[in-house]
């Protein structure tokens, strides 16, 4: 076909309803100069990352080139668009409803709206649909869903770092930065060094650079000091769970990665949408990291999936636009609602990649009615005496491991469903677990040989194993302190080949659970030391298949730095504690606590 030529309409300023105006570039459609007459379906994109930046301005080329008329905006407080950035409140519901009120009433409108955008532009797409506006017809939503507590910001009690880090680079992109280049410079300092900052937590109110944009500082404070779920956290926007309702039923493609730090929230909503809703809802899980899209170099960190990973990123969004907007058969409609990579079955040996060597993790592409799979078979797998990790509960006791953890001497995040934070020194995706100089890490030995790392695997698989959707481990627990955190990782064990002669332990998915937040994440309950007690730790979903020969892992230990916030294992407040203690907890594996990790197993 013959694509159509672009004309642009910069910095269109677009008033919300409390007098702030917020800059749009539109994209038309064009035969050579003039824009094509007429109404047309439009595809929205709200962002915090500048509306010309060069990766967006692409995307709109390629849909206004394909008949679409398409809007770009900056969201309140950035880059040329006008207020103060709320990156954590409510204001995207109205911002995203007026715009669409904007968008209806232009004539170059025909009355449907589609709205895209990854991470951030994804989370404002939910709240926008909260405030059911007129016009939208159709979303597609990539890595991210209105869930701050239980996804994007926190995990099982804990703070995700990364966000702190995202903060303080966000700053130096501030409209009061980009005026004041000595501050800028002040502030690109600060992030360049905000894994020191994080290691003198808790952060002080105008004790960092960021007192210079008390906003900015006080997004921080309050998201490093709200440990307890309250009201602050379930204001509309960043909080979707009570307004389910409110969202109008259009069609909507969920889109993640297995390596992706909002996996698991994504995952919900389909639950949730799907239960709802009788407009369709497709969902694809692939092997990627967060900001992962087409895969030029099908790899997350050191695992390399092969060809079979990559798709065509735009290719898959116009042919839902133009299946949901435009009511022409693509066939992206056709077949089972869900598609997902199922990882492994590679030959687990070397293989070259842009980021360098990597281990053949291989995988394919599967179709499936449902999710998580009615098939499943959740099976529990007890951790067992001298490390075992075993399909029958322990026959005999008491056992138990205890370790010590000091949060001067974390255990160094290493891969995983992550947000990659080059100031942060982490990176996401899969990894053999050891240490990483590189990255700040003290030396490059496995980090199953630490102290404070609890490892429990199977004998050698005799025959392979898939294990696809939620992961879940119950802990059975005790500790000298009164609150603390447990994370479970779960790894996948290579045997050694003439490539990798000791072997590739190589991280599938992991979770964290702050011991506090056990039984209500909004009323907290702190041990009595010494006291049994049990711990669930919600993994992030995966799909990935365990060869035969292949060992099932599961690390467990109390840090995971500087991925999650370090306990200090005092009971005080979170966020605001003054001393810090070194904890002995214990894991219980006996026949009167017998912890476990529920893998969900499919046949076949």
């Amino acid at each position: 076909m013959r694509y159509l030529d672009i004309v642009t309409e910069n910095f269109v300023m677009v008033p919300m309803r409390d007098g702030v105006n917020l800059a749009c570039d539109v994209y038309f459609p064009a035969r050579g100069a003039e824009p094509l007459p007429g109404e047309h379906p439009v595809i929205l994109e709200r962002t915090p990352y500048d509306r010309t930046g060069a990766r967006l301005a692409s995307d709109c080329r390629f849909f206004a080139r394909r008949g679409y008329v398409v809007v770009a905006q900056d969201v309140r407080g950035r880059y040329d668009s006008e207020g103060e950035l709320d990156p954590f409140g409510p204001v995207d519901v109205p911002d995203g409803h007026d715009t669409c009120v904007w968008i209806g009433e232009q004539p170059w409108c025909n009355g449907r709206i589609g709205t895209m955008g990854t991470s951030y532009s994804s989370m404002n797409q939910a709240g926008l649909a909260m405030s059911n506006p007129p016009h939208l017809g159709s979303q597609f939503m990539n890595q991210g869903f209105s869930n701050n507590y239980d996804g994007r910001i926190r995990q099982g009690g804990a703070l995700r770092q990364t966000m702190v880090g995202w903060i303080f680079h966000e700053a130096t992109v501030s409209p009061a930065a980009l005026r004041d280049r000595p501050l800028r410079q002040v502030l690109q300092r600060a992030s360049e060094n905000v894994q020191q900052w994080l290691a003198r937590a808790p952060i002080r109110r105008g004790q960092t650079p960021l007192r210079h944009l008390p906003a900015y500082e006080d997004h921080v404070i309050q998201i490093s000091s709200r440990g307890d779920l309250d009201d602050w956290w379930k204001r509309p926007g960043p909080w979707v769970e009570d307004s389910w309702e409110q969202m109008p039923d259009v069609p909507r493609y969920l889109a993640s990665g297995w390596y992706d730090s909002h996996s698991h929230v994504i995952s919900w909503a389909y639950q949730e949408l799907t239960r709802r809703q009788a407009s369709p809802v497709h969902l694809i899980m692939g092997p990627w990291t967060h900001g992962g899209r087409t895969l030029e170099d099908p790899s997350s960190g050191e695992a390399h999936f092969g060809v079979e990973a990559v798709i065509e990123w735009n290719e898959l969004r116009l042919a839902w636009f133009d299946q949901t907007l435009r009511d022409r058969d693509t066939g992206v409609l056709d077949g089972p609602p869900v598609s997902i990579f199922v990882m492994g079955g590679g030959s687990g040996r070397q293989v070259r990649s842009e980021a360098g060597v990597a281990v053949d993790v291989g995988g394919y592409w599967r179709s499936e009615k449902e999710w998580p799979l009615a098939r499943t078979d959740y099976q529990p797998f007890y951790l067992g005496a001298e490390g075992g990790l075993e399909s029958t509960p322990p026959k005999s006791g008491p056992d138990s491991t205890t370790y010590r953890y000091n949060p001067l001497d974390p255990v160094p995040t290493v891969g995983g469903p992550l947000s990659s934070i080059r100031e942060l020194k982490m990176e996401a995706g899969g990894f053999d677990q050891r240490g990483r100089p590189a990255l700040g890490h003290d030396d490059d030995l496995p980090l199953g040989s630490r102290g404070d790392v609890c490892v429990f695997q199977t004998p050698p698989l005799e025959k392979g194993i898939e294990v696809t959707g939620p992961v879940e481990a119950v802990l059975y627990v005790s500790s000298s302190a009164p609150d603390t955190d447990f994370t479970v990782k779960l790894v996948d064990v290579y045997p050694p080949n003439e490539d990798f002669r000791d072997g590739v332990a190589l991280n599938v998915t992991d979770g964290i659970r702050r011991v506090r937040y056990r039984y209500s994440s909004e009323d907290p309950t702190l041990m009595t030391p010494g006291e049994v007690v049990e711990v669930r730790v919600q993994l992030p979903p995966t799909a990935l298949y365990f060869a035969p020969g292949h060992r099932i892992r599961v690390d467990i230990s109390s840090s995971n730095w500087p991925r999650f916030d370090l306990n200090p294992n005092t009971g005080e407040p979170v966020g605001q504690h003054d001393r810090i203690e070194i904890a002995r907890n214990t894991v219980h594996h006996s026949p009167e606590y017998p912890s476990h990790v529920i893998l969900p197993v499919i046949d076949g």
